[in-house]
C-alpha cells in the first residue's frame, strides 16, 4: 500500500498519543477509515468514556520524523507489502515498526533463538552452533540482542539475524552490545517498536517478546529459568500457533529449570538444529507442541465497528481481568458494539489490556 506523507505522519501521530495501542489503533483505522479521522475523533470518543483528551503535538511528531532520519532508519506499516507476514497475523501486531538493514531477512523462513542471559558456557555454544546450522540451512534466526543466548544466537547465525531491541532504533542496548547491534543494523536487521530515543523499560521487553515470536514459525528455547522473558516469549509463541521447542538440561542446573518446564507442560524437545529445522520446515500452522494457554475467540469485527453502537458494558468491569469474549455473553450485545465501549474507555484512560485477550479497569 503506498501512504501520502500526510497519512503516514498522521498515523505515526494516532500511534503516539495518550492511550492509543495496537488494538485501539486498527479499531480506530476500521471505524473511520484513516488516521487523520480518527486524530479529530479522539476528543470525542474519550468524552463518552469519561475523560478529556488531547493528541500528542504535531512538533513531538516532526522531531521523532527527524530522528528516525538521522539514525539512517525507516518506517514500516501494518499495511505495507515488506511488513512480515507471520508477525502480522499475530494478535496486537505492532502497527508502526522502525528498521535498518536488509528487510528481505523477514521474508525468509524464521526461527526465534532466546534463553537466559546469565547463560553457562555450554549453553551459549549450543545457540551460537544451532543459530549457524538453522541459518546455513536457509532461516533467519530471530532474537533479542540481550547478553547470553541471544548474542550468541545473533553471532551464530550472522548476518542471516534479526534483531529486535526494547529501546528506540537510535538507543544500543545492553551497552556490552552496541558494536553487535551496529553490525545487525548494517549487515542484518534491527527493528523496533518504540520511539526514537526511548530508554528501554520493564515493560517495553514483553512487548518486544511479542515480535520475536510473531515473526518467526517457532520459537527455540536454549536455557533459561522458571521466572524468565524467555518463557514469555515461548508463551507468546504459543499463543499465536506457532512451534514452542526447548533443549533439556540438567535437573541439578537451575538454568535449566525453565526449559524442562517447557517440555513439560508440551514443547517440543529438541537435541539438534536438524530436529528445529524438520518441525519448522514447511510449517502450516499446525504446530506439534501442546505448549499454550487458551486465548479469547471473540470476533474482532473490523468491518462492523465502523457502524457500530457502544454497549453499555462499564458495570460488566472490575480492577481483575476478564475476557472479552465472556463481557460479550454477559452483555447480550454484539462484539463490534462491546468492542466500541471497550475503545472509549481506553481512550480515555480507563482501561487496560491485558495478554490473552483480557481487559480491565485501570
Amino acid at each position: 500500500m503506498s501512504l501520502t506523507q500526510a497519512e503516514a505522519f498522521a498515523r505515526i501521530r494516532l500511534l503516539r498519543s495518550p492511550n492509543i495501542g495496537p488494538v485501539s489503533y486498527a479499531q480506530l483505522l476500521a471505524r473511520f477509515g484513516n488516521a487523520a479521522a480518527a486524530l479529530e475523533a479522539l476528543p470525542d470518543l474519550a468524552g463518552r468514556g469519561g475523560r478529556p483528551y488531547r493528541a500528542v503535538a504535531v512538533d513531538r511528531v516532526e522531531r521523532e520524523v527527524d530522528a528516525v532520519r538521522r539514525a539512517g532508519a525507516r518506517y514500516l506499516f501494518h499495511d505495507q507489502p515488506d511488513y512480515p507476514a507471520l508477525l502480522r497475523e499475530i494478535d496486537g501486531a505492532p502497527p508502526i515498526l522502525t528498521w535498518r538493514g536488509d528487510l528481505s531477512l523477514a521474508a525468509r523462513p524464521c526461527v526465534a533463538i532466546v534463553g537466559a542471559r546469565n547463560s553457562s558456557a555450554a549453553a551459549v555454544k549450543l545457540a551460537r552452533d544451532f543459530a549457524a546450522a538453522l541459518s546455513g540451512a536457509g532461516f533467519t534466526v530471530v532474537s533479542g540482542l540481550a547478553r547470553g543466548i541471544d548474542g550468541a544466537a545473533h553471532e551464530g547465525a550472522f548476518p542471516h539475524t534479526i534483531g529486535v531491541i526494547a529501546s528506540g532504533i537510535d538507543i544500543a542496548y545492553p551497552p556490552q552490545h552496541a558494536d553487535l547491534q551496529e553490525r545487525i543494523a548494517s549487515e542484518g536487521l534491527l527493528i523496533a517498536e518504540q520511539p526514537p530515543g526511548t530508554e528501554p523499560r520493564g515493560s517495553h521487553f514483553p512487548s518486544r517478546n511479542r515480535i520475536i515470536a510473531g515473526l518467526a514459525s517457532g520459537t527455540l528455547v536454549v536455557e533459561a529459568a522458571v521466572k524468565s522473558g524467555s518463557l514469555i516469549t515461548a508463551r507468546l509463541a504459543g499463543e499465536a500457533g506457532r512451534e514452542v521447542m526447548a533443549i533439556p538440561g540438567s535437573p541439578l542446573e537451575p538454568r535449566s529449570h525453565g526449559c524442562n518446564h517447557l517440555i513439560r507442560e508440551g514443547a517440543v524437545l529438541v537435541n539438534s538444529p536438524e530436529d528445529v529445522a524438520e518441525l519448522l520446515t514447511g510449517f502450516d500452522g499446525r504446530p506439534r507442541s501442546t505448549f499454550r494457554e487458551p486465548v479469547g475467540t471473540f470476533d474482532h469485527a473490523p468491518d462492523e465497528i465502523a457502524e457500530a453502537e457502544p454497549a453499555d458494558i462499564e458495570s460488566l468491569l472490575t480492577t481483575a481481568p476478564v475476557a472479552v469474549d465472556e463481557i460479550i455473553r454477559q452483555s447480550g450485545t454484539g462484539a463490534a458494539a462491546v468492542q466500541l465501549a471497550l475503545l472509549e474507555l481506553e481512550i480515555a484512560g480507563r482501561l487496560e489490556r491485558h495478554a490473552a485477550g483480557r481487559v480491565s479497569l485501570r
